[in-house]
């Protein structure tokens, strides 16, 4: 790993340039952000602030005509410390909402201190399913601009399986994410037909797949990967290098574009599901593309993305509550009554609270894009499925009437 790798994906300290300083007063929108800008997910963190940090730059340090305070905390990608920050947020600095959280576990650590404080919490990352579902009656300060874990992936278990995929291997990171993204790619992937023979769970933060490798059963023709942080990067990496040449498809986040510099041909092929790419080819896309690359000197992630969106969903509810904050209960009725054309595409609330979106497929190729006159590796859609609900094709009550995808569900029956 090169010593550039490592400081991106290890750490290092994150510069934060607030949108605007001094005390709050009443014309003010505080906002608290958390995010881990330090440990072994500084990089998703930094990107996740700078998606918000560049629409405010935009457009003046302002949201909906009030001036922002935007207050970023660090939380290490720790749940308990994120707790931490929120009150902290809530009680010191006095602000009208908090927003971020990165993995899933911290957002369900999150949502009960939004209740418990009567203070809005927009979840722009983290994407514990649950939180949305059969949870939500306890969180009605609660919103999402991003996306439930299992949402892109129930689309990917259709189309292996359309694809003609039989027998899959799941290997996920060993916590709430990777349980709801294998799950979620598991249940579509089985009721299309298919079957998952193995089911592995490495800890979060494994470096080392050695032990796992090799366990790996030979007759499956395709494997879901859920792999985070510098997770992502070893394990494609490892795989192949100890010869296994089986098909992979993977949540989005194995193949973000925040590790997808770093990454080898090894990769290419490889696909995965999400709600963003950088490689979707519409105007708004690429401008926000080509913007955030000239500003960052990088490709936007969906971590950017998510929180760029995030920026603009407040915006216009601002706008449409009158340049003023209407309170947490009004914001998030306003909230549910816009529609975006964001870079990811069209996107709207359902009534859970929860993003309708578009999911691409996407494969990694090496090739040009936007008028960059050099071969990059880029995730090019390759089908895209429209306005996508997070109860996919079952249909909200027969979906709430299963339990939350976990490590023991679905059930693994037909593994051996």
């Amino acid at each position: 790993m090169t010593n550039r790798l490592q400081k991106i994906l290890l750490g290092g300290c994150l510069a934060l340039g607030l949108a605007s300083t001094g005390p709050a007063n009443a014309e003010d929108l505080s906002i608290g952000y958390i995010a881990p800008t330090t440990g072994i997910f500084a990089q998703v963190g930094k990107d996740m602030v700078d998606g918000f940090q560049m629409y405010l730059d935009e457009h003046g340090g302002m949201l909906g005509g009030m001036n922002v305070k935007f207050i970023v905390e660090d939380n290490q990608g720790k749940p308990d410390a994120a707790v931490t920050k929120a009150k902290k947020l809530i009680l010191q600095d006095h602000v009208q909402m908090f927003i971020g959280g990165l993995l899933a576990s911290t957002g369900y650590a999150l949502a009960p201190v939004s209740t418990a404080e009567k203070t809005l919490y927009i979840s722009s990352i983290s994407s514990a399913d649950d939180l949305t579902q059969r949870q939500l009656s306890k969180y009605p300060y609660f919103i999402r601009t991003s996306w439930t874990s299992s949402l892109p992936h129930q689309p990917l278990g259709q189309w292996a399986c359309d694809r003609g995929y039989k027998k899959a291997i799941t290997i996920s990171a060993d916590y709430a994410f990777g349980y709801e993204t294998a799950g979620g790619f598991q249940k579509a992937f089985e009721d299309c037909g298919g079957k998952v023979i193995q089911k592995i769970w490495p800890p979060l933060g494994t470096k080392d797949f050695g032990p796992y490798i090799p366990t790996m059963k030979g007759d499956a023709d395709v494997i879901f990967t859920t792999m985070v942080g510098p997770m992502a990067l070893q394990f494609p990496k490892q795989l192949r290098a100890a010869g296994n040449k089986t098909p992979i498809v993977a949540s989005g986040v194995s193949y973000d574009e925040f590790v997808l510099p770093f990454m080898g041909d090894e990769v290419i092929g490889d696909v995965s599901a999400l709600h963003y790419s950088a490689a979707i080819d519409t105007p708004r896309n690429q401008a926000f593309v080509k913007a955030y690359r000239a500003k960052y000197g990088k490709v936007p992630s969906y971590y950017s993305e998510n929180n760029y969106t995030t920026a603009m969903w407040i915006d216009e509810a601002i706008k449409k509550a009158g340049g003023k904050w209407p309170g947490p209960e009004a914001f998030i009725k306003v909230m549910q009554t816009i529609k975006l054309d964001a870079p990811r595409g069209p996107v709207e609330l359902d009534d859970m609270r929860n993003p309708i979106e578009n999911v691409y497929i996407k494969k990694v190729q090496k090739t040009k894009m936007f008028g960059y006159d050099k071969d990059e590796l880029w995730n090019t859609v390759i089908k895209t499925y429209p306005k996508v609900s997070q109860f996919w094709t079952y249909g909200k009550e027969k979906f709430l009437a299963q339990p939350v995808y976990s490590r023991d569900f679905p059930p693994c029956k037909f593994c051996e």
